[in-house]
């Protein structure tokens, strides 16, 4: 594909509203469910554990705890499945990828709160 079509085609489906997160944020994912004729949001909040690619196929992998049960999901974040991204607060971390939090439970997978710019 040439550069210029690839930017039309990016620059059409583009999420405009992506807030600053990065690995160790908490967020809220509001994602489209269709049940039938009906949709419905569902809230997904966890930890970004994983940030993949760039541009329009970039990728978070969002990860929290239900029911004492480990559960990741990956979001495209250029998905028109997702309605929107909330950041919850910031965590304090100094690793790029995150998956060291799969092998610590209860405080010792806490995350300290990063400063605010």
């Amino acid at each position: 594909m040439s550069n210029a079509l690839l930017e039309k085609v990016s620059g059409k489906y583009k999420r405009a509203e992506v807030p600053a997160i990065e690995p160790g944020d908490t967020v809220r994912v509001q994602v489209r469910i269709r049940e039938g004729e009906k949709e419905r949001l569902q809230a997904f909040e966890g930890t970004i554990i994983a940030e993949n690619n760039t541009g329009i196929g970039r990728t978070i992998t969002v990860r929290k705890i239900s029911f004492g049960q480990g559960v990741e999901r990956i979001f495209p974040l250029h998905s028109p499945v997702v309605d929107r991204i909330e950041l919850v607060r910031t965590g304090r971390v100094r690793r790029a990828k995150l998956y060291y939090l799969r092998g610590l439970k209860g405080k010792a997978a806490r995350l300290q709160e990063r400063d605010r710019h």
